[in-house]
């Protein structure tokens, strides 16, 4: 149901690089999920995320709004957007780049079975992944984040989701809309997954980019031999009842 791209925590001292140079630590993350294989662990597994509350006494019509205070950047249980591209390393070694932020920004509105909204801004600037020289390449190459440091995505028509949901449901949908990213307008198709727990709905997707419809010049650097030409937008968000 939404999409978008991308920021990072601030780090203070030392000890806080040191922790965060540990979130990227290989194999890649596992693909975003609902589902309790994946990596996503708080509002995946049937219990509510950290800072939900057990019930929604006003009912689930109305505005929703994504909750940065749910769950932590350090295990990925948090808000965030992100990308997974397969790429060939100096030695011929075939690697996965995954780098997402959790500086993330939206709302979506819900009545009755239908989502009828949904705004969604990710900060590109902030994109993390395992190695700073690639994050340092994507301000210049690839998404040239300096020149377009936003992603967003708008809904297009309304999302049916057969009805009205019930608390621990999952529910399985597609969000029609406009992509906006690296300065191009597209409009796309994401499958989401979407679950109730409390007063907070956690929606999840992705949806396969081709690098040449937004425009986008996959990176070089002497330390990568190749990079496909298409890559995953991956997307969990905690929206909170308003």
């Amino acid at each position: 149901m939404l999409v978008g791209i991308v920021a990072v925590i601030a780090i203070a001292a030392a000890a806080g690089v040191y922790g965060f140079a540990t979130l990227f630590l290989h194999p890649a993350p596992s693909a975003v999920g609902l589902d309790p294989g994946s990596s996503q662990p708080a509002a995946s597994i049937g219990s509510l995320p950290t800072g939900a509350t057990s019930t929604l006494a006003s009912g689930v019509d109305g505005s929703w709004t994504i909750d940065a205070s749910i769950g932590s950047f350090s295990d990925f249980s948090d808000s965030w957007v992100g990308y997974r591209v397969d790429e060939t390393l100096a030695g011929n070694r075939a690697n996965t780049a995954v780098g997402r932020t959790p500086d993330v920004t939206g709302t979506l509105a819900l009545s009755g079975s239908q989502v009828t909204a949904v705004d969604v801004t990710a900060n590109l600037q902030t994109l993390h992944s395992d190695d700073n020289r690639r994050d340092g390449q994507l301000h210049r190459q690839a998404l040239e984040t300096d020149q377009f440091p936003q992603a967003t995505f708008k809904l297009t028509g309304p999302i049916e989701l057969g009805s009205t949901p019930a608390d621990g449901q999952t529910i399985n949908a597609t969000a029609t809309g406009e992509l906006t990213l690296h300065g191009v307008t597209k409009s796309v198709q994401v499958p989401i997954e979407a679950r109730l727990s409390g007063d907070v709905v956690t929606v999840v997707g992705s949806i396969d980019i081709q690098f040449a419809d937004y425009a986008v010049e996959p990176p070089t650097s002497f330390a990568i031999l190749s990079v496909e030409d298409h890559g995953t937008l991956e997307l969990q968000l905690h929206f909170r009842h308003q």
